[in-house]
């Protein structure tokens, strides 16, 4: 049995400094260092085990134990959700029907800085709402691409643009995950967050113009992008706080990209009518080239055709919300805990090491489901299906190492108690601690590449914490999930996953260098919000006390 000792050195500082060195040596190594992720990940894995033996006294197989427990854990959780959404959108391109959706895109403006909102963050939004992981992140970098983007500039929209919409992704996953893991109503906290990270959506398009295009593209489509920042902020609220939390990104994406269409038909930029135009196929890519349809252009069924393989998620995934087809597909599932580990915590309770093998209900066995249907739909045989599942696995490589490593890592901490004494550290602070709440978020989401993981790992912490300093454990629970999701841009499996889908695999500190000040400038704003929302100033935006 090891027993969870949170500041093994007797100096709570000394301690935190010591637990923090993997995240730093990650952080440096990428985007200092220039290294691969995989690299990266792996270096950081081996100073925990490091510090977990020397520091924390951590049994040697335990230690080694709690690495192999978290890879295994990003299986199902990262890995089996995201081959699955990427082969769904590898068979689109295979029949042509991926060209038929850029094409949709397009015709909504001639604009490539209106087009990457609407891909980027309206699009991105309705797949991260349906399946999260790192699906967004490849499918609309690579749409980007097809619309003449560089493939770096393409990986940092996506990334920057999956941001607002992680809180609610996997139909409210994260904020599920919360409230099981505080004992707190998550309709309530879905509520808290769904006040902090509207917020946030507003300013996020601006964002993603200034990427493309610079000051003269803020100068010359502001009013898309606050179209497109505000209707979907205004939806993301009103469905978290009013309806349902799991359905409200799904809703706030159609809302956004359906106002940003309506802007198109009325708006005059510089004097002349913003028409949309058709693209053609005068790119020799596969993604260009015309495959389906007529050279006249799209019918209404090739449209119908290209949406159909969303349309197809859209509806297994609601249909596996029924009652009654929830609790078939729960059925088979089986929860045992993971052998090897036996872990106490400083308080004297068992640590949680359950592996919850869901394989009939999971996302990524729904998106499988999916892939099925959208083959069917689209006449492709299975032949040709099985030859591009394989290829999609091929694809990406090296960023399945990076997976596995960095949930290798994220549990190695979690376990020996490395994140906890960084917790109780920030907790120090006091009546700051409601500024540096979502720090915590932010770290948990940059070493587990998931706002469902940061939640699982540190929302007890928080809401601990709050009730120490006698503050509201909803507005800390939410800050978490709201820290969280500006750091996704930044963690390595998300990199691992942006590079693989663009062919530019091993740039992934290259890609962590531009977007990384767009993390820590979005998180700034978060913490300045959470820090008002926890005093007189701003206090009438809490819920739940």
């Amino acid at each position: 049995m090891y027993v969870q000792n949170l500041n093994p050195t007797g100096s709570l500082t000394l301690s935190a400094l010591l637990a923090s060195l993997p995240l730093l040596a990650l952080l440096i190594a990428l985007g200092g260092l220039k290294w691969r992720a995989h690299w990266a990940g792996a270096a950081a894995l081996v100073i925990s085990i490091v510090i977990a033996l020397g520091v924390y006294k951590m049994p040697v197989g335990q230690a080694l134990d709690a690495g192999v427990f978290g890879a295994a854990l990003s299986v199902l959780a990262i890995l089996w959700i995201t081959f699955n959404a990427i082969w769904i959108y590898n068979l689109t391109v295979k029949t042509g029907h991926f060209a038929v959706l850029r094409r949709s895109f397009t015709a909504i403006s001639d604009d490539r800085r209106i087009q990457s909102i609407v891909i980027a963050f309206s699009f991105g939004a309705l797949l991260e709402a349906l399946a999260g992981g790192g699906s967004p992140i490849a499918i609309c970098a690579v749409m980007l691409i097809a619309i003449g983007f560089g493939p770096l500039k393409a990986a940092a929209v996506a990334l920057v643009a999956n941001t607002a919409p992680v809180a609610y992704g996997g139909l409210g996953n994260p904020v599920t995950i919360l409230g099981q893991v505080t004992e707190l109503p998550p309709e309530t906290l879905g509520a808290m967050a769904g006040r902090q990270v509207s917020v946030l959506a507003v300013f996020v398009p601006f964002v993603l113009v200034g990427i493309v295009d610079g000051r003269r593209g803020l100068r010359e489509v502001w009013p898309a992008a606050l179209t497109c920042g505000l209707s979907f902020a205004l939806a993301q609220f009103a469905f978290s706080n009013f309806v349902n939390y799991k359905l409200c990104d799904i809703f706030a994406a159609l809302v956004s990209a359906g106002a940003v269409v309506a802007l198109n038909r009325f708006w005059r930029r510089d004097g002349v009518p913003n028409r949309p135009v058709t693209a053609g196929g005068a790119v020799d890519d596969d993604a260009f080239t015309r495959r389906v349809g007529t050279p006249a252009g799209d019918s209404r069924a090739d449209v119908a055709k290209a949406f159909a393989p969303y349309g197809v998620v859209v509806l297994l995934f609601s249909l596996a919300q029924l009652p009654g087809i929830s609790r078939a597909l729960e059925a088979p599932t089986v929860t045992f805990n993971w052998p090897g580990l036996h872990i106490t915590s400083q308080a004297g309770k068992a640590v949680s090491v359950a592996y919850k093998l869901n394989w009939l209900s999971a996302t990524g066995t729904l998106l499988f489901l999916s892939g099925v249907v959208t083959a069917l739909v689209l006449g492709i045989k299975p032949t040709v299906a099985a030859r591009t599942y394989w290829e999609t696995l091929r694809q990406f490589g090296w960023a399945i190492v990076t997976i596995l490593l960095v949930f290798a890592l994220s549990y190695e901490m979690n376990l020996s108690g490395q994140i906890s004494t960084l917790g109780l550290w920030l907790a120090q602070s006091g009546a700051l601690f409601a500024f540096l709440s979502p720090v915590v978020g932010w770290f948990g989401v940059a070493v587990t590449g998931t706002d469902a993981g940061s939640n699982a790992l540190f929302g007890k912490l928080q809401t601990t914490a709050a009730e120490q300093l006698h503050a509201s454990p909803i507005l800390f629970g939410a800050a978490n999930t709201s820290g969280g999701v500006v750091a996704k841009m930044i963690s390595p499996q998300n990199l691992a996953i942006g590079t693989a889908a663009v062919g530019e695999v091993g740039s992934e500190g290259v890609l962590f260098r531009r977007v990384f000040g767009w993390s820590v400038l979005f998180l700034l704003g978060v913490c300045v919000l959470v820090f008002l929302q926890s005093t007189p100033v701003l206090g009438w935006m809490r819920v739940g006390g």
